[in-house]
């Protein structure tokens, strides 16, 4: 360094490192940083190593939910696996195996966290009685019960054989669908079909809306 100016007095350093002692110096300082990891140092060197932060965790494989490009996650959730207790979800990321995403995850994917652990996530079906204002939880089964009766009576009621011309049309058209969009191909085909065998012509999907 040639020096410079502090605006009280002119400091001159003068530096004579040749390359071959620059090396010298970063090989064992390198070395010291390998020993202390390996544990051949004092205490408080062993200290002030932080344990990863996924040491300890397990980690399930998840796709995301938010759109039809079915990325893999690896979600990651620490408990002590006892009865009745449920392990807590507190990091997720992109899967470098999944054959789609390769690891990547947009922003929205990469958010994920927010809202697996937001509090006003739904986590159970409910359902509203007509003329009340009141959501009431209900079971799996009584929901899926609850839907198959409602459009088996609305097909009954309202199934058109053929049109006004006399036309064999066989439609049903009081009952709409919203297809997921986070689903496979094969998923896909299999509502389609389901809802063409039907009779149902009013279908979207949640991917185009």
């Amino acid at each position: 360094m040639d020096g410079y100016f502090t605006g009280i007095k002119e400091i001159s350093v003068s530096v004579n490192v040749s390359r071959r002692s620059f090396l010298k110096l970063g090989a064992a300082g390198l070395g010291a940083s390998s020993m202390a990891m390996m544990g051949f140092a004092p205490d408080e060197a062993v200290a002030s190593v932080r344990h990863f932060k996924l040491s300890g965790s397990k980690v399930s494989r998840n796709i995301c939910t938010y759109c039809s490009v079915g990325c893999g996650m690896l979600l990651y959730a620490r408990g002590d696996g006892a009865i009745n207790v449920i392990d807590h979800i507190y990091h997720v990321e992109g899967d470098p195996d999944h054959p789609v995403s390769r690891g990547s995850l947009c922003p929205r994917g990469a958010g994920v966290l927010d809202f697996i652990n937001s509090e006003s996530r739904v986590k159970y079906p409910e359902v509203r009685d007509p003329f009340t204002n009141e959501w009431k939880r209900i079971s799996w089964d009584e929901a899926l019960d609850r839907i198959a009766r409602l459009m088996k009576d609305d097909r009954d009621a309202n199934f058109e054989t053929h049109d006004e011309q006399g036309r064999l049309v066989n439609r049903w058209m009081t009952t709409s669908m919203v297809a997921a969009s986070a689903t496979t191909n094969e998923t896909a085909y299999i509502t389609q079909k389901i809802t063409r065998a039907l009779g149902i012509l009013k279908l979207d999907n949640q991917a185009r809306v």
